[in-house]
């Protein structure tokens, strides 16, 4: 059987997020325990910088306040998000459903360290008021461009190369986001879709096209919950 190659980046994100990691535990640490090490998900992320704390107290807050059933993203899956654009040195993350912010304060988690900013697309406006205010306390406002309107329009006025491309809105526009977007994704540069396995019905279309095409590897992680479909547009070789 032929191996499935994997990008180094996906294969990071599967290592130590996925809950593939061998961990070498202490005498009296249980096997149980070090599960749960391992997945992460019973132990908060761990800030190493004021700025960094920041950010996270907010994301905190987000998932307690009185907006929280419009989170875009679990935590889990927001962990996987700065991971990668921290992985990959993102200068430029473009994001298609802002809602309250709550995903786009993972990448700013990256793009803080990396220099990077982000781009994103939201056509409710309450939403992109709760989010610029999320962006303010969390003191990355700078970083982030929000624009306003059908993402399916707006996104043609896009001209900067993309490094990462999030789409996170209607589940049937998936393919026609990648379709407008995937020539400004550079080469090496990583496509990531929301919600691959609990709304995958309305999205078939885009499945097929990253799961087919040869100039695309696509991987999927955390399939047992929301999923998250990894591509990665492949860089040309002779």
């Amino acid at each position: 059987m032929r191996k499935k190659t994997l990008s180094v980046v996906a294969a990071i994100a599967l290592l130590a997020v996925g809950g593939s990691l061998i961990v070498l535990g202490g005498a009296g640490t249980s096997t149980q325990e070090q599960s749960k090490l391992i997945n992460g998900r019973d132990r908060s992320p761990m800030e190493n910088s004021e700025g960094e704390k920041r950010i996270l107290d907010v994301l905190e807050q987000m998932c307690y306040d009185e907006y929280s059933a419009i989170l875009s993203v679990p935590p889990e899956d927001g962990r996987v998000l700065r991971l990668l654009a921290e992985a990959t040195n993102a200068k430029h993350v473009v994001e298609i459903g802002t809602s309250n912010g709550y995903a786009s304060l993972w990448f700013c988690l990256a793009l803080r360290t990396t220099g990077g900013k982000l781009t994103t697309f939201e056509i409710d406006p309450n939403r992109i008021l709760l989010a610029r205010e999320n962006f303010k306390k969390a003191g990355v406002d700078q970083l982030v461009t929000i624009i306003e309107g059908d993402a399916h329009k707006k996104v043609t006025q896009l001209e900067k190369p993309i490094d990462i491309l999030f789409i996170d809105a209607d589940k049937s526009g998936y393919f026609d986001y990648l379709n407008k977007l995937l020539p400004l994704v550079r080469p090496g540069g990583l496509i990531l879709a929301h919600n691959t396995t609990d709304v995958a019905e309305p999205m078939q279309d885009y499945l097929k096209a990253v799961t087919t095409d040869p100039t695309l590897e696509t991987i999927f992680l955390h399939e047992q919950e929301c999923g998250i479909g990894v591509t990665l547009k492949k860089r040309r070789s002779d």
